[in-house]
C-alpha cells in the first residue's frame, strides 16, 4: 500500500472549494495523501474544511501552485481526465487500467492524476502536457459527474490495484531498466525540439500548426526514460551546432 503515498492528485483551477473538500475526503477514504491545487478560485475556505469531513489535514497539507507544469514537474506519469474525444487522439486509458499503471509505476516515481476545470476540464495545452488521459464510462444520456465524484472513482481503482499488488497479483506495467523521463524535463525538450526544428526549416516557429501536438503525442506514447531523453537533447544540440557553423537555416537544397 506504500505506493498509495507517491500518487498525488491535481486539481486545476476548481471553482468550488466545496468540491477541493470533497476531493480531500475522497483520497482520505482510500488511503491517498497528497493533494495539489493549481490556482484554485477559492482557497483556504471554510466549506472546503466542511465537505472534507474528517480530512482537513489533508487541506492543511495541500499544495497550492500557480500552474499544472510545476504541479506534475517531478512526476514520471501524468494522466489526465478527459471527459470528451479529441481532434487528435490521446493514448487512453480505463480507470481500471489508470488504477493498475498508477500503483505499478508509483513504486518507482511519483504519479499525478490530473482533473479539470468543474465547467469546462482541461485545456487541450494542459491535456498535452500529460502522457495518457482517463475516461470515466458514465451513461451517455447523463455523463456530467461532479469532481470530487470523479475523483473517489479513480482513487478507489488505485487502491484496488494496491490491494491486489500487496496479495501478490501481478500489474500489468513492465520494469525498466532506466527511471521514465520526468514531466518537467519533457517539457524541455519539447521547447528543445521546436527551437531546433524551426532553425532546421522544417516547421515555422510562429506557426508550428499540429506538428508539436502530435510529436507530444508520439513521445507521450513512447515515454522515453531519462537517458533516451537525454540522447535525443544531444542530438538535437549536434543538429543546433552543425547550423550554426555552416551558417546556413533551413533544409538543404
Amino acid at each position: 500500500m506504500a505506493a498509495l503515498d507517491n500518487i498525488r492528485v491535481v486539481l486545476v483551477n476548481s471553482a468550488h472549494p466545496g468540491n477541493i473538500g470533497g476531493a480531500a475526503r475522497a483520497l482520505k477514504n482510500m488511503g491517498l495523501s497528497q493533494l495539489y491545487l493549481v490556482q484554485p478560485r477559492e482557497f483556504p475556505a471554510a466549506n472546503a474544511v466542511w465537505r472534507a469531513a474528517g480530512a482537513a489535514e489533508l487541506l492543511d497539507s495541500a499544495v497550492v501552485v500557480e500552474t499544472l507544469e510545476e504541479a506534475v514537474a517531478d512526476c514520471g506519469l501524468v494522466v489526465a481526465t478527459s471527459a470528451r474525444e479529441r481532434r487528435i487522439p490521446w493514448p487512453l486509458l480505463t480507470p481500471r487500467e489508470c488504477g493498475q499503471r498508477a500503483i505499478a509505476e508509483a513504486q518507482s516515481h511519483p504519479v499525478a492524476l490530473v482533473f479539470g476545470r468543474e465547467d469546462r476540464g482541461l485545456t487541450n495545452e494542459e491535456l498535452q502536457a500529460c502522457n495518457f488521459h482517463v475516461h470515466i464510462p458514465a451513461n451517455p444520456d447523463y455523463s456530467s459527474l461532479n469532481l470530487a465524484t470523479a475523483v473517489q472513482v479513480l482513487v478507489y481503482e488505485a487502491r484496488m490495484a494496491a490491494l491486489e499488488a500487496d496479495r501478490g497479483e501481478a500489474l500489468s506495467y513492465a520494469d525498466w531498466d532506466r527511471p521514465p523521463a520526468r514531466a518537467e524535463d519533457m517539457e524541455m525538450y519539447y521547447e528543445h525540439l521546436q527551437l531546433a526544428l524551426g532553425e532546421l526549416g522544417f516547421i515555422d516557429p510562429d506557426n508550428p500548426r499540429q506538428t508539436m501536438t502530435r510529436l507530444r503525442r508520439l513521445f507521450s506514447r513512447v515515454r522515453p526514460d531519462d537517458m533516451e531523453l537525454g540522447i535525443l537533447r544531444g542530438m538535437l544540440t549536434a543538429i543546433q551546432n552543425h547550423i550554426h557553423r555552416s551558417g546556413g537555416k533551413g533544409r538543404p537544397d
